[in-house]
């Protein structure tokens, strides 16, 4: 990874009540690229997103956004603080507003728009394009989307606007296979409209798809770091550190 990392994490620790989770994680995630952060249940994935947007806080190390300390011991950076530097957070449970329609869901992650008619048309039919339920429900409560369509909301929330890092924990779960496909060439274009993506996501072949680089953790470790087609290419690495193969996950 050449590029000076737009976010960067330096023997970060995190502790919830008594439980130690992070045990001193170092990462790095590159400007205008996809980031995949795998590795099995348990690992620290989950601690680690909500660390970087300080919905936990590092009890020891550094989080620093284009190399200025904004988390960790000394620093008071909030969530709201983090969305102001243009950090968006897709978290597994969705976050979204179950009462609220898809079309409020939206207005409230679109920071710049009050009303419909001061959304961007164009990126909102972008959007649609990759997710067409959510224009066909466009004024149904979100709570009575099924379980895909409310991850297909939860990820448009997150890119109504630019932003410039998406923090995402899992994004295909329960999508159908076509939806995937979807959010895979969603994610592409994201990238190379250079919007910075830390992706966690357990299906691999999603992985493989969009992921430049890749970080592995394990107890709360990153235990691992390279390029994502170095880690697909190498099933004996891939049994190693995560304990299956790439190849069985087509």
């Amino acid at each position: 990874m050449n590029a000076t990392p737009l976010l960067e994490l330096k023997d970060v620790h995190t502790h919830i009540g008594a439980y130690h989770i992070l045990h001193g994680v170092d990462l790095a995630v590159a400007p205008s690229a996809v980031t995949m952060l795998l590795g099995r249940n348990g690992a620290g994935k989950t601690t680690t997103l909500r660390t970087i947007m300080s919905l936990w806080r590092a009890s020891q190390g550094q989080v620093c956004f284009e190399g200025v300390p904004v988390g960790g011991p000394g620093t008071r950076s909030s969530p709201p603080d983090m969305a102001r530097l243009g950090l968006a957070y897709v978290p597994e449970n969705m976050g979204i507003f179950a009462d609220l329609s898809v079309k409020e869901n939206m207005l409230l992650a679109a920071r710049q728009a009050k009303r419909e008619n001061q959304l961007d048309t164009a990126r909102l039919e972008w959007i649609f394009g990759f997710f067409p339920a959510l224009k066909k429900f466009w004024l149904y409560p979100a709570g009575k989307l099924s379980g895909g369509q409310k991850q297909m909301l939860a990820v448009a929330r997150a890119i109504i606007e630019p932003r410039r890092l998406l923090l995402i924990d899992e994004p295909s779960k329960g999508l159908a296979p076509a939806i995937i496909q979807n959010m895979i060439e969603a994610f592409i274009e994201l990238k190379q409209a250079s919007t910075t993506i830390l992706l966690v996501e357990q299906n691999f072949n999603f992985a493989r798809q969009v992921g430049d680089h890749v970080a592995i953790m394990d107890n709360g470790r990153v235990v691992h770091a390279g390029g994502m087609q170095e880690l697909a290419d190498d099933d004996a690495l891939q049994t190693r550190l995560l304990g299956l193969s790439l190849g069985s996950h087509q």
